[in-house]
């Protein structure tokens, strides 16, 4: 009998890009494909992604959710039906009862890259691989990096850690030209456009991509825009202020704040070219879907980046502005460049469906239960 699945959903009731994009769709996929092996704790109503949450959107889920950290963990199996398996979140303290308890590891940035995070959570990361150290049979690793990272500064066992990559959405993959031209007259965009989407934070690096495109000469900036799309994030401010000054002074830099998702595949295709220099990922998302939407890459030689990117992305270095301005300039100039970077990102992006997530996501779950 295949083991019944409880999948921890609580990312689903906060703000968090990255985490809950991925939850989000990777939980849609196990339901298409088993859904009755499929339970879920603290899930949301609705089936649409929303990044906003918190307590002003799910009070009762997030109190519940308090209530479980607190009480001992015989208590709190009154909250669900009692898996074989239980896949748990950095926010579930308590692993309640469950005979194999199972997790998700999304990047280690919080040991690697400290000060890119508030103490809190770096703090409340080291905790949660703490926790999961001491229960989990079995780990998912979002990337080979990822998980030569945990075995490197967790001491997790390779044996029980396995890579399986996230997907992307299937919009990513069919975008046309209307999608692309209904992108930008919605959002206003008139001029050919390179475009960085993620939120605003320190580790994204988007001051250094603010320092090369201001060192491009004036001429490149009245005929291109730069598109910023994305949520601001923790200590932006100054990033934020800066944004804000760069279009006051008509530099060809636009910020666009949260855009819906449903833009963001034509938004992604009509771009010269993504550009995407973090200092430290556990995957890189953005990356997978600019490929699969036939857009150029740019992106940082770090991390797991090089692994993504396979071979189809330009890759410089994230401290760099001098690099990153050559490639900007490399990309826009060069048809057939950028014909290469297409052609070879839309064959690296199949490596990265979904539906091959779940299958090997349901293979590792049987395992797991042996």
């Amino acid at each position: 009998m295949p083991p019944r699945i409880c999948i921890d959903c609580s990312p689903l009731l906060v703000r968090s890009a990255g985490v809950k994009t991925y939850l989000h769709h990777w939980l849609a996929a196990l339901r298409a494909m088993h859904p009755e092996r499929i339970q879920t704790f603290l899930e949301p109503p609705g089936k649409t992604l929303d990044h906003g949450g918190g307590p002003g959107v799910h009070p009762a889920r997030l109190a519940a959710l308090q209530l479980v950290n607190r009480l001992p963990s015989a208590c709190t199996a009154l909250f669900m039906q009692k898996p074989e398996i239980l896949h748990i979140s950095n926010l579930l303290r308590n692993c309640l009862q469950a005979p194999i308890v199972s997790a998700t590891i999304h990047d280690l940035t919080a040991w690697i890259t400290p000060q890119f995070h508030r103490t809190a959570q770096v703090t409340a990361d080291k905790a949660f691989a703490s926790r999961v150290g001491r229960h989990a049979r079995g780990l998912i690793a979002v990337s080979e990096n990822t998980r030569q990272d945990a075995i490197r500064l967790l001491g997790t066992a390779e044996q029980s850690i396995r890579v399986i990559y996230p997907g992307v959405p299937d919009s990513y993959f069919s975008p046309n030209p209307a999608e692309a031209s209904r992108a930008s007259q919605t959002l206003g965009l008139t001029t050919p456009y390179f475009l960085f989407t993620s939120t605003i934070e320190p580790r994204k690096n988007v001051d250094t991509l603010l320092d090369a495109w201001a060192s491009l000469p004036p001429a490149f900036h009245r005929d291109n825009q730069l598109v910023l799309a994305g949520m601001p994030g923790w200590n932006s401010g100054g990033t934020m202020r800066r944004l804000a000054q760069l279009a006051r002074e008509r530099s060809g830099v636009r910020y666009l704040g949260y855009v819906p998702e449903g833009l963001l595949p034509g938004l992604t295709a009509g771009a010269q070219a993504l550009l995407y220099p973090s200092y430290y990922e556990g995957f890189g998302l953005p990356v997978a879907q600019a490929m699969a939407a036939g857009c150029p890459v740019v992106t940082s030689h770090v991390s797991c980046l090089p692994e993504v990117a396979g071979g189809a992305a330009l890759l410089i270095d994230p401290a760099s502005e001098s690099d990153l301005a050559f490639a900007i300039r490399n990309v826009r100039e060069s048809a057939s460049l950028r014909e290469r970077l297409v052609d070879a990102g839309r064959k690296r992006a199949q490596a990265f469906t979904w539906r091959k997530a779940a299958e090997l996501s349901f293979q590792y779950f049987n395992d797991l239960a042996g």
